[in-house]
């Protein structure tokens, strides 16, 4: 449904629901940000393959803050002359945003947008909204309320329609070396060279990516220090015999393994619930120190289980 309703969009949000909304940039595809269910929807509806990190929006400076460790005096020199607007920071993040929307990585990505409709949106709300493009994978951005329509149809719950986006490209992510450089991860909206009149020469990463890190960097940043191996799990058990072994799994305990070892990862047989607590459960493992080895079933290879099967592949181990 397509509508103009700042205030239902708003309501709707706060119930956990996924709203279309208009940035200068292109429309995206909006949930509450520190919702794991909700963020895990927004996978679910654009059929992403893997779980890539999303952007998050909020509409001041004093909102970022409480979500990141600390903004570097160069990007916040950037955030007060380029926002509102097309720029996205990553940037250190703290706990209170989900692994979900950051993909298990420390750093997160936010902006402040421009548009008007979305400005007075997010004015409403007291969380942040995590909103990648509003198409399916591999489709084209929508800089339309309509082109939402036609693409994600009744996967969105409510669309609101703030006109045509002014950029029709995504927005321009920058970070901050080690070094103290600033690094264009992705280009977009903000010019380069508007960048560089103001604080200098930045450096630009070779290939653009719509993932807010470094291209490549992705596996090797989201692998726990603990190994984990998936598939095959009565033989890994085996294999692994005399070690402390967690489980993660879908719904099913293994018999070969203690019930207290074992983390399942959703007991309803949903795959959104098994995504929204995937990060969660690997972190905490992770941090106990508990076990020797994590040892993972894959799971259904349909909808989010896709996406779940992508990230237990790119953090496992040879076994």
């Amino acid at each position: 449904m397509i509508g103009q309703d700042i205030q239902k969009a708003a309501e709707l949000l706060k119930g956990g629901a996924l709203v279309a909304i208009p940035t200068e940039t292109v429309y995206g595809l909006a949930a509450n940000a520190l919702d794991t269910t909700a963020v895990a929807r927004i996978f679910e509806a654009k059929e992403r393959p893997s779980f890539d990190p999303l952007i998050i929006h909020t509409d001041s400076l004093d909102k970022i803050k409480p979500l990141v460790k600390e903004i570097p005096a160069k990007l916040l020199k950037l955030v007060e002359e380029f926002s509102p607007g097309p720029l996205t920071i990553l940037l250190e993040k703290e706990s209170a945003v989900p692994d979900l929307v950051t993909s298990g990585l420390p750093t997160v990505a936010v902006r402040i947008p421009a548009h008007p409709v979305c400005r007075k949106l997010l004015s409403q709300l007291d969380f942040p909204l995590a909103a990648p493009s509003a198409n399916p994978f591999g489709y084209i951005s929508p800089t339309r309320a309509k082109h939402v329509q036609d693409q994600l149809g009744d996967k969105v719950d409510y669309i609101l329609d703030g006109g045509n986006c002014d950029f029709g490209v995504e927005s321009t992510i920058v970070k901050l070396t080690d070094t103290g450089a600033v690094r264009v991860l992705r280009k977009g909206g903000l010019a380069i060279e508007r960048i560089e009149e103001f604080i200098g020469a930045v450096e630009v990463n070779d290939v653009s990516s719509s993932n807010p890190t470094a291209p490549g960097m992705l596996k090797s940043h989201y692998a726990p220090k603990t190994p984990i191996y998936v598939g095959n799990i009565n033989e890994s058990v085996k294999r692994l015999k005399g070690k402390k072994i967690a489980f993660i799994g879908f719904n099913m305990l293994n018999f070969s393994l203690p019930v207290e070892d074992q983390f399942l990862l959703s007991m309803k047989f949903d795959l959104k619930e098994a995504a929204s607590n995937l990060f969660a459960v690997m972190r905490q493992l992770d941090k106990s120190k508990k076990y020797d080895v994590i040892v993972a079933d894959w799971f259904p290879d349909e909808g989010l289980g896709k996406a779940i099967n992508d990230r237990l592949k790119r953090a496992s181990s040879p076994l």
